[in-house]
This record gives structure tokens, C-alpha cells and sequence, in this order.
């Protein structure tokens, strides 16, 4: 802590003294210069302190700067202009089970964007298989965002992936089997709708799945923990592979559609 005044020690003792003065002072000890005793030194001003928070704040605003936006991207995260820094909400991790890294906004997004991306590996289309190049895709540079409006914008805040950027451009639809798209379906209410496919948007991007709800919704964490605790789990959660042409597990989809 900056301390700029006067400590509690010495106030009690600047209070102490001034309560021995006036007693002093009623007895008459007091009276004569002779007894006096002589003022205390006014305490400094201490400008070091304040020089040092204000130089701490100094660096917050521009550690701010170089990593903050203030724009959100399409769902409403804000974009940053850098991953993998201190201070930063976007961090490459490693998705488990797959040999790939993607960078994704930390939290509740990145459990849940990686639980996509796990499923997809294990059920649709194994990826990065034999050295495949870019096999998956996530946060990029807000320069590079052509429409903050586009749900593919909603990369530069950390809240989507692709898979195989060069393997589904945009505004193509076919690139997934009747079978394949079943499977997508069933991922998808895994997380009770909050991962979209970008195959059912209006301009299709079909390898895109973005969050589809804003910060602070708190379906989030709820649905996040029940992955998390999948993971933990024997028979559950990527990596076991459910029959979903189950009655059950259509119906289940079909509410996330």
C-alpha cells in the first residue's frame, strides 16, 4: 500500500502527545518557555508514493492499449488485438485427445469451444491427421476482420474456431455428409445451443462454431461445469462415442436447432 500521510502509528502518537500537552498545560508545567518542549518537525510530504502509482496506472492504460479494442465482435465479446499475453482474456491452449493448439478465449468459451472441436475429431472428420496444415483455426487480429457485423468477426474476441479454414470457404453449403451433419447436431446440444455451426447461418460458413450469446449470460459457467465434469467422468464426454440416431438424442438436438 502507498501511504502519502501520516501513518496510524503516527497519528496515535501525534494524539497521545497532544492530549499530554494540554494536561501539562493545566498544571502550569507549561507556563514558562523553560519547560516547553520543542515542536515537533512537520512530517515531509512523501511524493515518492504517489509518483509510483501514478507511474502503476501509467502502464495499466497502455498495457490496456496494446492488448484491448473496445469494439466487440459480432456476439458481443470485445476483440483483442494480441494473444498470449499477461493481462490478456485469449490464451493458445491445447485441445486434448487431438495433437492441436487453438487460441480461444479463456473460461467458460474455451471449455466449451473445445469440447466442439474435441467431437468433431473423434465422430465427424479426424483431424490433423498424417501432418495436415491447418487443420483448425482460432482467434485472429482484429485488422483482419473484414465485418465486425459477420459471425466469423466473433474469432478476433476469442469466441469461435474454424475447422479447416481452407476446406469450407464461406457461402459454400455441402461440404458434410446427411451422417456427418447428424453428428454436428448432436455436439451442438451438448451445449444446450451456446456453440452455433456457422452452417446454419443465413451466409453459410461451415467451418465456423461460435458462441451465441453474449458476456455475462449465465447459461455459460452452468453448461461449462457440466463439461468439465463429463471430462472427469468414465463414459462420458468427448471421446465416447454415443449413437446419435437415438430417438432420444434427435429430439434433444432438434430443441438446439
Amino acid at each position: 500500500m502507498t501511504h502519502t500521510g501520516i501513518t496510524r502509528r503516527r497519528t496515535l502518537a501525534a494524539t497521545a502527545g497532544v492530549t499530554a500537552a494540554v494536561s501539562l498545560g493545566s498544571t502550569g508545567l507549561l507556563a514558562s518557555p523553560a519547560a516547553a518542549a520543542p515542536a515537533a518537525p512537520a512530517v515531509p510530504p512523501q511524493p515518492a508514493g504517489n509518483d509510483a502509482l501514478k507511474e502503476a496506472l501509467r502502464r495499466a492504460r497502455e498495457r490496456n492499449r496494446r492488448i484491448f479494442t473496445g469494439r466487440p465482435s459480432a456476439n458481443g465479446w470485445e476483440m483483442q488485438k494480441v494473444a498470449d499475453v499477461d493481462g490478456g482474456d485469449i490464451a493458445t491452449r491445447s485441445v486434448p485427445g487431438t495433437g492441436l493448439r487453438v487460441a480461444v478465449r479463456t473460461g467458460a468459451p474455451e471449455t466449451l469451444l473445445l469440447h466442439v472441436v474435441r467431437r468433431f475429431h473423434y465422430e465427424v472428420d479426424a483431424l490433423g491427421v498424417d501432418g495436415e496444415p491447418d487443420a483448425l483455426s482460432g482467434w485472429v487480429p482484429p485488422a483482419t476482420v473484414r465485418d465486425g457485423r459477420l459471425p466469423e468477426s466473433n474469432r478476433a474476441s476469442g469466441t469461435a474456431v474454424v475447422i479447416r479454414p481452407g476446406s469450407y470457404p464461406p457461402g459454400v453449403r455441402g461440404g458434410f455428409t446427411a451422417a456427418q451433419q447428424l453428428v454436428i447436431r448432436d455436439i451442438l446440444a451438448d451445449t444446450e445451443g451456446l456453440v452455433r455451426w456457422g452452417g446454419d447461418d443465413r451466409r453459410a460458413y461451415e467451418g465456423l462454431f461460435h458462441l451465441a450469446v453474449r458476456p455475462g449470460d449465465a447459461r455459460l459457467e452452468r453448461v461449462a461445469d457440466r463439461l468439465r465434469a463429463w471430462d472427469e467422468t468414465p463414459g462420458l464426454g468427448a471421446g465416447v462415442l454415443p449413437d446419435v440416431t437415438q430417438p432420444a438424442r434427435r429430439r434433444r438436438a432438434a430443441r438446439f436447432s
